[in-house]
C-alpha cells in the first residue's frame, strides 16, 4: 500500500497514534483499522503512514467521529478467568474482560495492552493509554511473558531445543524465549512453564499441538517483571507508576 506523504507540521501525528491516543483502540489495532479500509479522514479512506492534524482534520473509525481528549491515564491489572475474551469491539461476544471491571472504570475506553484467548487465563493489561499499549504490544519491547502451562500427557523434554528453534505453522515462526521443567527426575511431567518473547495467536497451544500435546490450562502470571499475586479469578486493581515500569524492567 502506498504510504502518504506530507509536508511536515510540528503539529501533524500519525494516524494510528491520534486513534490510540483518542483511546479507540491500541496503536497496531488502529493499523489494521486502517489497512481494512475502516479509517476515514477528511472524507477519504485512509492510508498506512498518513499523517493528521489532531483539532483539524475529521476522523472516522467504523463510521463514528472521533475526537482526541484529555484523559486521566488509567491501567489496570485483570486476572482473567477462563470462556472471557478480551476485545471490546465485537458486538457477539457474550462475556469480555470488559464486563468484569467495577463501575469506576465503566467511563474510561479501555482496551487490552496484549490478549489472552477465550480459554486461558491469567495477567492481563487493560489501558487507556495508547503509547503504552504500544510499548507493551510491539516487538521491539522484548518483553518476556511467563506462562504456567498444564498438559493432558507427559511432556518429552527432548522436543525443547525444537521450541527454542521455532516451528513453521501457517506461515508465521513459533517459538518460544525459555521452557522449564520444575522436577526433571519425575518419570511423568504435566506441568511446563513456557516463556514467550512474541505473542502470535494461541501460540503456546499452536506449538504443543504440532507435538500432539494438548493445553488443559494455560495461565499467564508474569509480565516483564511485573508477576501477579494473590488476586482472585476476575479480581483487577489500579496499577502504580512503579508497577508500570516494571513491565518493562
Amino acid at each position: 500500500m502506498q504510504e502518504i506523504k506530507h509536508k511536515e507540521n510540528s503539529s501533524t501525528v500519525r494516524l494510528q497514534k491520534y486513534i490510540a491516543d483518542c483511546g479507540v483502540c491500541s496503536r497496531r489495532k488502529a493499523e489494521t483499522f486502517i489497512e481494512s479500509g475502516s479509517v476515514v479522514v477528511n472524507g477519504k479512506i485512509a492510508q498506512i503512514g498518513q499523517k493528521v492534524i489532531p483539532g483539524k482534520d475529521q476522523v472516522f473509525v467504523n463510521k463514528k467521529p472521533i475526537h482526541h481528549i484529555t484523559t486521566i491515564s488509567t491501567t489496570l491489572l485483570l486476572n482473567k478467568p477462563k470462556n472471557f475474551i478480551c476485545t471490546n469491539d465485537d458486538p457477539f461476544a457474550e462475556k469480555t474482560v470488559f464486563d468484569l471491571l467495577p463501575k469506576q472504570f465503566a467511563k474510561h475506553r479501555l482496551f487490552s495492552a496484549g490478549r489472552l484467548d477465550k480459554d486461558s487465563e491469567g495477567m492481563l493489561i487493560l489501558t487507556n493509554d495508547g503509547a503504552l499499549a504500544h510499548r507493551i504490544t510491539h516487538p521491539s519491547s522484548q518483553i518476556v511473558k511467563r506462562y504456567q502451562v498444564k498438559l493432558n500427557s507427559s511432556f518429552d523434554t527432548k522436543i525443547i531445543p525444537k521450541l527454542l528453534k521455532g516451528l513453521r505453522s501457517e506461515g508465521e515462526l513459533l517459538k518460544a524465549d525459555k521452557v522449564l521443567i520444575s522436577n526433571l527426575r519425575a518419570s511423568e511431567i504435566f506441568d511446563i512453564e513456557v516463556h514467550l518473547m512474541q505473542g502470535r495467536k494461541r501460540e503456546i497451544r499452536r506449538m504443543l499441538e504440532l507435538f500432539g500435546y494438548q493445553v488443559k490450562k494455560l495461565k499467564r502470571f508474569q509480565i516483564g517483571s511485573l508477576k501477579m499475586k494473590g488476586m482472585p479469578l476476575g479480581s483487577v486493581r489500579e496499577l502504580s507508576e512503579k508497577e508500570i515500569s516494571l513491565l518493562f524492567a
